[in-house]
């Protein structure tokens, strides 16, 4: 590799900050990947290298907690290496696809995984789509750094399969413009004001994207903007709301005339729609599993562990220890204890022949999965955006992912309904907190996929995708098409 090929800005060079890449146009595979080891030698620590080559991800998760990793993670971002493919003014690379490809292959061992996974999948897909060059250059450099995190405001009480019925409005803040002698042609400040809910991270989030209506009287999917808010603000209030497994990732979110400058609108007024289905597609790729670029699974392990499950020796409990597994969010680093009682392989020795079947299936479908995926993001590499084929993988992917965890749980025999009480480390009259400490892994990802069939679209919303979009069905009919939305039937929300 020589100096024109890539260039090393050292710490020094840039007053401290991690060394950064910069890709030569028309570079060859070969001096991509020295690069990209040259970066990893100097600036993965050392113990989390030995722990990728000889023990792989499990391996690294033992070494590499999560508060470690997110001190780290800048890096990681600052490199570009975190999105390869994007213009280095955003925060990236500007590599083409194939040596992208070689580069990811190349990280792969580390398991880099990047952080803000909101904002660099629905957020930035509707920013490049949509977004003019200022806003693409205010935001994205930060949301590569996880300096500024994204959260996605979208569902409503009364609008979550029927999204396009959101009842949130936006007014412009017209008589504050006035008062302040602004020139009305330069777009006043809008004022949002409604409820959203199930809003995954709003709760650590510095932004959010969020869809509004600014027009009543044009039907539902003519009357939405698209909008970026701050929510670090008056009139922006979240609460959480904790799941069955005790931890906390959604959040309901109220807006009381909170305040949106209006060069934070993505888009036209009134064409929030069309903007929001680059998000969508973006979060229903970021969902369909193994191989999508975005999360392997939401709630348990692949299928792999469904293979250790079985490969343990008979008479040793089903799950390892959890100091180095702690509750999947992003600030509870709790450990957990081992579940109590024998196990399926004990109990049910007669099954193994079923039971390794079953996992051989599993094993398989995932693989296809990961496939599947590796060609669609092929695609997205080649500039196309993501479309029904996103559809596809979430429709597949949340009944695989639930299938996976029941069977994992199925394994552990009378150890996924009686386990020895953990609660060491944390607050003794919590009982949340003991709850979620104590859940062994398999039944807290048998309990959490249980969502993966509503979450990023509804199986049945995801279908009717598919049906009209891909196999040419004719749609469902509709006897409020095209009318006003304030005449539209709704299950809540003002008018």
């Amino acid at each position: 590799m020589t100096d024109d090929v890539f260039e090393t800005l050292s710490p020094s060079a840039r007053g401290g900050e991690p060394e950064l890449l910069a890709m030569a146009p028309g570079e060859d595979l070969a001096s991509a990947v020295d690069a990209v080891r040259a970066w990893v030698a100097a600036n993965v620590p050392e113990p989390w290298r030995v722990a990728a080559a000889e023990g792989g991800a499990d391996a690294i998760r033992r070494v590499r907690p999560f508060a470690d990793y997110r001190s780290w993670y800048p890096t990681f971002a600052r490199s570009g290496l975190a999105v390869a493919t994007w213009p280095v003014a955003y925060g990236g690379l500007d590599l083409a696809a194939a040596v992208a490809r070689a580069v990811e292959a190349e990280l792969a061992p580390f398991n880099l995984g990047r952080l803000n996974p909101l904002g660099l999948n629905l957020a930035a897909p509707a920013l490049f789509a949509h977004g003019t060059e200022e806003q693409r250059l205010r935001f994205l450099p930060p949301m590569v750094r996880n300096e500024e995190i994204w959260c996605q405001l979208f569902s409503e009480p009364g609008a979550g399969s029927d999204l396009a019925s959101l009842a949130c409005r936006a007014e412009r803040d017209l008589e504050a413009e006035a008062e302040a002698g602004a020139d009305p042609d330069a777009g006043a400040d809008w004022l949002l004001t409604g409820q959203k809910v199930w809003s995954t991270w709003a709760h650590e989030a510095d932004f959010g994207v969020i869809l509004a209506r600014t027009d009543l009287d044009a039907p539902k999917r003519q009357g939405i903007t698209y909008f970026l808010i701050d929510l670090h603000q008056p009139g922006v209030e979240v609460r959480p709301l904790r799941h069955i497994t005790g931890e906390v990732d959604f959040n309901e979110t109220f807006l009381d005339r909170a305040r949106v400058p209006d060069r934070q609108r993505i888009g036209a007024v009134g064409d929030g729609w069309k903007v929001a289905n680059a998000t969508l597609s973006g979060e229903r790729q970021m969902v369909s599993g193994a191989g999508s670029g975005g999360v392997d699974r939401i709630g348990g392990a692949g299928s792999s562990r469904l293979v250790a499950l079985l490969a343990a020796p008979v008479g040793n409990g089903p799950s390892k220890p959890r100091g180095s597994d702690p509750v999947p969010t992003r600030t509870n680093d709790r450990p957990a204890l081992e579940p109590a009682g024998p196990s399926f392989r004990e109990e049910r020795t007669a099954d193994r022949a079923v039971a390794r079947d079953a996992v051989a299936r599993l094993v398989s479908e995932e693989r296809i999965r990961g496939w599947t995926n590796q060609r669609v993001r092929a695609g997205l590499r080649a500039g196309r955006a993501p479309g029904p084929e996103s559809s596809i993988g979430k429709v597949h992917q949340g009944s695989l992912n639930q299938r996976i965890q029941s069977l994992a749980t199925d394994l552990l025999g009378p150890g996924a309904v009686a386990w020895e009480p953990a609660g060491a480390g944390g607050p003794p009259d919590d009982e949340e907190w003991v709850y979620a400490a104590d859940l062994p892994r398999e039944v807290r990802g048998m309990l959490r996929s249980r969502a993966n069939t509503i979450e990023g679209g509804t199986t049945e919303v995801n279908k009717n995708i598919l049906g009209e979009r891909v196999l040419g069905l004719p749609r469902e009919p509709d006897p409020w098409q095209g009318q006003p939305w304030r005449d539209v039937p709704r299950s809540s929300s003002p008018r």
